[in-house]
């Protein structure tokens, strides 16, 4: 009996030391381990481009406009960027992904940029325009041995504004450091740092009138993107976050459609630089 009582004891007091130690354990956190997790997020961008030679191409023509420069429009703040029934009149980005690991995501995303030639600018031209004497843009025929012209509003308007739209996929990699900054609880406040790369297509709608011919806006796919992005990523209360990235890429295009004649059609490639700013959130199923 008293052996008995000797190892019951032995037991009881395991058993309590075990309880109390885990007791002074603290419990892991919510944004220790992101291997699961799911995200989505919802912003605006800013836009700036390379110059770009830009090749018109159809039955009658077949041109290249050299260093054409290009700009965003950018709308501000606006109760667009959440109006549903006008969320594609800003520049906005979406985004949904998940983590592969606690530090590698795969993702899915939409950039709608916008990019708008310029016009009325002196530009470089070299080919040939031989349009039909009734049609109103025979008025710019000729052979243009690298002459220098002035591109106006009615010889050309060349826009990706509804949009530059870069559907694409990307692999990133997720980094805590909020310890470089003293903070001890993350899920409250937590500062990761990001940088992926993507690759996608194109699929812009290309507001183009060219030649004084009829106006053409329809989306299409015209070409592929590459990109890759750094990005601090600010979350706060374990689920909610804060992403602003730089995001720098190419992008070729080499179909863009132009009018509504099939075989006509521009070709163009160029660098873009990219300022995100977007707002999200983060779960498990």
């Amino acid at each position: 009996m008293t052996h008995f009582f000797k190892i019951t004891l032995i037991i009881a007091f395991s058993f309590c030391f075990s309880f109390v130690n885990a007791q002074d354990q603290e419990p892991t956190k919510y944004t220790a381990n992101n291997k699961g997790k799911f995200f989505i997020s919802w912003g605006g961008n800013r836009d700036s481009y390379s110059k770009s030679d830009i090749r018109f191409k159809g039955d009658n023509y077949d041109f290249t406009i050299s260093d054409a420069t290009a700009k965003d429009k950018p709308k501000g703040w606006h109760v667009d960027y959440i109006n549903p029934a006008n969320m594609t009149i800003p520049q906005t980005n979406f985004k949904i992904g998940y983590f592969l690991s606690d530090h590698y995501t795969i993702s899915f995303g939409v950039d709608h940029m916008k990019y708008v030639m310029k016009r009325d600018k002196y530009r470089t031209v070299d080919g040939y325009i031989d349009l039909p004497a009734d049609e109103l843009g025979s008025v710019y025929n000729g052979n243009f041995d690298n002459e220098t012209l002035l591109i106006s509003s009615n010889f050309l308007k060349f826009e990706h504004t509804d949009g530059l739209n870069y559907v694409h996929t990307e692999i990133a990699r997720y980094d805590d450091i909020s310890s470089l900054f003293g903070i001890g609880n993350t899920d409250i406040f937590q500062i990761n740092i990001t940088e992926g790369f993507g690759a996608g297509v194109l699929y812009p709608k290309t507001n183009t009138t060219l030649l004084q011919k009829e106006r053409y806006d329809d989306f299409h796919i015209s070409g592929y993107g590459l990109s890759a992005r750094v990005g601090l990523n600010f979350t706060f209360f374990k689920h909610f976050f804060i992403q602003l990235d730089a995001k720098g890429g190419f992008i070729d295009m080499n179909d863009i459609r132009t009018t509504s004649n099939t075989s006509e059609h521009a070709e163009q490639n160029f660098y873009f630089f990219e300022r995100v700013i977007a707002l999200g959130g983060i779960f498990r199923l």
